[in-house]
């Protein structure tokens, strides 16, 4: 906008520059030219008396001396009362000219070399006609013609570049407003719900950020409602897990009942952490600060334990690679372990008792890689699985675990991909971006040039299902 308005600025005040310009340099150079004529007309008019009092070639020279320069004035005297045509000064208009003028008795102009000449007729006291020549040269018809167009050439530059900066200045009022304006609604799409618009610049633009602050205020306002909401639904839980764990008590003992009662546990720790989540300001996968976040390997480690009970009564082989060493993510503790629950969940809830699993862990320099895979049938449709994943709870499925796995990745600019495991089965792939890049930057490209070793490997296998 700015750059169109001083374009459109530019365009104008040249034309008017123009406009103004080219005439009035046309007029400068007429007045010059009347000028350089007006002068020899007074030169021929101060010869006149002279040549109507006496014909004689001395005292008419000496007429002509004082008139005017002897190389630009020429008299021209007919023959009559026995006398001689007589010529004095130098002759430069043509015969033909010169026996016009007298014909006609009227002044008359025209060129010659290096200028122009003015023929003055004069009446002789014999009643004869003689002719006054006076030379213009065309310096004179020039004379101060340049320096006055280069004035105004100079006066219409400026009055360009005071147009443009005027219209800079005013383009920066108008753009910079627009421009938070469209920074403002950025940030809030990225998620930053504090960000609000200076309501400032034009009207139009004032009223537009009046209207987005507003907007953003009703956002927050409806976002606390609904974390209100999602509080108080889950605090409705809490009664009939009440009721079920106490019921749990009367199963006695053994491992059914022991697991029964770890379920229970588990399922009244969600339920806080649920209540806790919706009522903070910030997700919990908004982790900040140097030292933020969790050991992946020590979740990982941890839900295995707790998933691998279940695992042995079903006669299933599982396997954890890669979660010996520590391996630090900004991500929440409760999250990730969310996050392997619910896909293992779902290797339990849609593969056949027997089924192996898996869980790898590959740590990079900006990048943390974690493969949940197993030996099932696999998903046929993906891109299918994860529209579930995204809410649309199609095919029995509510889509929240899924759902749960790709807000934990995207919160870091990572992202979520199935594919085909070695297992032969299903692979689900969470990319953990460890400083923060948007998955559609270079980051992920910038990694496969750096390390093409096993960390790349697994994005280029993930990617290529």
């Amino acid at each position: 906008m700015r750059w169109a308005l001083v374009k459109v600025s530019l365009a104008v005040t040249t034309m008017v520059v123009v406009a103004f310009a080219v005439p009035l340099g046309l007029v400068i150079r007429e007045m010059a030219r009347d000028r350089a004529f007006s002068n020899a007309e007074r030169e021929a008019a101060a010869v006149a008396p002279a040549l109507s009092i006496t014909t004689d070639r001395d005292q008419l020279e000496r007429v002509v001396a004082s008139a005017g320069s002897d190389a630009g004035m020429a008299v021209h005297l007919p023959a009559g009362d026995g006398r001689e045509a007589l010529e004095l000064g130098r002759r430069r208009a043509a015969d033909e000219d010169i026996a016009a003028v007298r014909k006609l008795g009227r002044a008359s102009t025209t060129g010659v070399t290096g200028g122009s000449t003015l023929l003055q007729p004069v009446a002789l006291s014999t009643g004869e006609i003689a002719v006054v020549e006076v030379y213009v040269p065309e310096s004179d018809v020039t004379n101060g013609v340049g320096t006055a167009w280069a004035v105004l050439a100079g006066v219409g530059v400026a009055l360009i570049l005071g147009s443009v900066a005027v219209a800079d200045r005013l383009g920066v009022r108008m753009v910079r407003p627009a421009r938070r304006l469209v920074e403002g609604a950025h940030d809030l799409g990225e998620g930053r719900l504090g960000a609000r618009v200076p309501e400032e610049g034009p009207s139009e633009l004032r009223l537009a950020a009046v209207a987005f602050n507003a907007m953003a205020d009703q956002v927050v306002q409806l976002l606390a409602n609904e974390r209100e909401l999602a509080a108080d639904l889950s605090h409705r839980l809490r009664t009939p897990l009440t009721v079920l764990r106490l019921n749990t008590a009367s199963l006695g003992e053994g491992p059914a009942a022991d697991q029964t009662r770890t379920a229970v546990e588990h399922l009244e720790r969600e339920v806080d952490t649920i209540i806790r989540t919706a009522r903070e300001a910030k997700p919990q996968t908004a982790a900040a600060g140097p030292g933020a976040g969790c050991d992946a390997a020590e979740v990982v480690r941890e839900r295995m334990a707790f998933w691998s009970a279940l695992a042995e009564d079903e006669g299933r082989k599982w396997r954890v690679a890669g979660a010996d060493r520590p391996v630090r993510i900004p991500v929440a503790r409760a999250d990730l372990a969310a996050a392997l629950d619910a896909l293992l969940g779902n290797v339990f809830r849609h593969t056949a008792e027997g089924t192996a699993f898996a869980v790898d862990v590959h740590n990079g320099e900006d990048a943390v890689i974690v493969l949940v895979s197993d030996a099932g049938p696999g998903i046929p449709d993906p891109e299918a699985a994860m529209a579930r994943g995204r809410g649309s709870g199609s095919d029995g499925s509510t889509g929240l675990g899924l759902d749960i796995v790709r807000r934990l990745a995207e919160s870091t600019g990572g992202d979520v991909r199935i594919g085909s495991s070695v297992l032969g089965g299903t692979e689900v792939r969470i990319w953990i971006q460890l400083d923060g890049r948007s998955p559609a930057s270079s980051g992920h490209r910038q990694l496969r040039r750096r390390r093409p070793g096993r960390l790349a490997a697994v994005y280029n296998r993930s990617r290529s299902h």
